[in-house]
């Protein structure tokens, strides 16, 4: 029962990743580039609008930090923490770099732009799509 319920979880959680790409096309592509190199990213500086995704979901995951190491409780808090700040970037609870923050500032807020559906999707996308990728 346990090895179905987990199935069923890695599905649902599979269609939620594809949902997230299309929201992150749609409403995130304009700003944050999919993938970028570290050293690609610090030469075309000037020409990004905002830190690329690879890289805010390495600063997220490498900013939540959970005692027994469980991989399910520090992806709920990663998806907490994107579909909170999604709606209320601000200063105080940013995890970017403080380089990045001085360059591009926080993002503006996408309140009612999103559903708590879409909002949803795009974290678990974030937190699949950058799985065991480095920013460097």
């Amino acid at each position: 029962m346990k090895k179905i319920f987990l199935s069923s979880l890695l599905a649902a959680s599979s269609l939620l990743a594809t949902e997230g790409y299309e929201v992150y096309k749609k409403n995130c592509m304009s700003c944050h580039v999919e993938m970028m190199k570290k050293d690609n990213a610090l030469q075309n500086l000037k020409n990004l609008k905002a830190p690329p995704m690879v890289e805010v979901s390495n600063r997220i995951k490498e900013n939540i930090i959970i005692k027994d190491d469980d991989d399910d409780v520090h992806r709920h808090l990663f998806v907490l923490f994107v579909k909170d700040y999604i709606i209320n970037p601000k200063l105080d609870n940013s995890m970017c770099h403080a380089g990045a923050l001085e360059r591009f500032g926080t993002m503006p807020s996408l309140k009612g732009k999103l559903t708590n559906e879409e909002r949803e999707a795009v974290a678990q996308w974030l937190y699949e799509r950058y799985e065991d990728v480095k920013f460097d």
